[in-house]
């Protein structure tokens, strides 16, 4: 009897063990987290990482371009050189870069000895008329002498030859005097026409030889850009289409199309199409510079070149869906112009992307946009 009642009595110590672990456990599970809230990683804990402006892409119509490069040049460069030989330039009248006029005196060769030779060659013509009078009288005393028979022919044919030789010295002093009037006048050297200097060879004192370079002038300081343009996209080009030139870093003019070469580089496989530029612009001759061909508009659906990001040579912008995470898309860009972007294919033109703010993100973040009206309408549009 005794082993039967603490063996009961063991029992019940044991059930009351029991139930006091089941109501501590229940009390714990009643003290924990409730298993509604989410744990930390889930989606409604994350918070925006970055606060973003959003756009979408904006139809219109852009100009269709050609790119090319090529040399700026002179439309027509005229050499001014020496029509003297053996002259000491006396003076020196203009450098590079001024501007002059048709006949304006550029330079001048000391015409001492010039003026000599002329003097020399105006006496020789005095002397020649001298000698041409005196044949014309006796040719007609001659012809009174004659009438009474007092001269034989031999005799009459001397003094008409005289004569003639006289009238023929006479022509060849005039025109020795005319070649050293012509030599006076190049001692004077002149513009051949309204220009430009862009280069000079004259020094003063120096004696060229006749021939020999003194000047470059840029005729009217009209210049041209010579492209070099693939020989498909010839069929491109026409006369007259507006060219946008960049001729530094900042400066861009705009030229127009004059022609196009009719022959076609063999070993480049281009052809050189000649573009007029407006006057007393910033562009140089010399220069190498590229441009774009104005060749018709298209449709075009742009985005702000901010909203496309590059990564590993490809174009990339962050669609925002409506739990703004935001996906990142491949795109396919076109041209540039102004600060926009025109997309080829990726997204279409109710799709919702980061403008500020693409470069900072990754691809599932979750961003706050500054206008939630925006992001409204992407339910609407669905």
């Amino acid at each position: 009897m005794k082993i039967a009642k603490k063996l009961g009595w063991v029992a019940a110590v044991g059930a009351v063990v029991i139930v006091g672990l089941i109501v501590v456990g229940m009390s714990a599970t009643a003290k924990s987290p409730s298993t509604d809230k989410a744990q930390p990683g889930s989606d409604a804990a994350q918070k925006p990482i970055l606060t973003v402006t959003a756009v979408k892409p904006i139809p219109g119509q852009w100009a269709n371009t050609l790119s090319a490069n090529g040399n700026i040049a002179a439309w027509q460069e005229a050499v001014v050189g020496s029509q003297l030989g053996g002259q000491r330039l006396a003076d020196v009248l203009v450098n590079v870069g001024d501007r002059v006029k048709r006949g304006q005196l550029l330079a001048r060769f000391d015409d001492a000895s010039v003026a000599a030779d002329l003097a020399d060659a105006q006496a020789s013509l005095e002397e020649a008329r001298a000698t041409l009078g005196e044949a014309d009288a006796n040719v007609a005393r001659l012809k009174r002498l004659n009438i009474a028979g007092a001269l034989s022919e031999q005799q009459q044919a001397a003094y008409i030859t005289t004569d003639r030789a006289a009238a023929a010295k006479v022509k060849s002093a005039q025109a020795h005097v005319q070649m050293q009037e012509i030599r006076m006048r190049q001692t004077h050297v002149v513009a051949p026409d309204d220009g430009l200097i862009s280069a000079r060879n004259a020094t003063l004192g120096a004696v060229p030889n006749e021939g020999d370079e003194l000047f470059r002038l840029i005729r009217n300081n009209r210049l041209e850009w010579r492209a070099e343009v693939p020989a498909e996209d010839l069929q491109r080009i026409q006369p007259g289409q507006s060219v946008n030139v960049h001729v530094t870093d900042s400066a861009t003019i705009t030229g127009k199309v004059r022609v196009a070469a009719p022959a076609i580089d063999a070993t480049t496989r281009n052809a050189i199409v000649y573009v007029d530029l407006p006057m007393d612009s910033a562009a140089r001759a010399g220069s190498f510079v590229s441009g774009e061909f104005m060749t018709g508009e298209s449709p075009a659906q742009t985005l702000p070149d901010t909203a496309v990001v590059m990564d590993d040579g490809f174009a990339y912008v962050f669609r925002i869906d409506d739990q703004q995470r935001v996906n990142k898309t491949r795109v396919k860009v076109g041209r540039r112009q102004q600060g926009r972007v025109e997309i080829l294919s990726g997204i279409d033109a109710h799709t919702l992307v980061v403008d500020h703010g693409a470069g900072f993100l990754a691809d599932g973040d979750t961003v706050q946009v500054v206008d939630p009206s925006a992001l409204a309408a992407i339910h609407t549009i669905r």
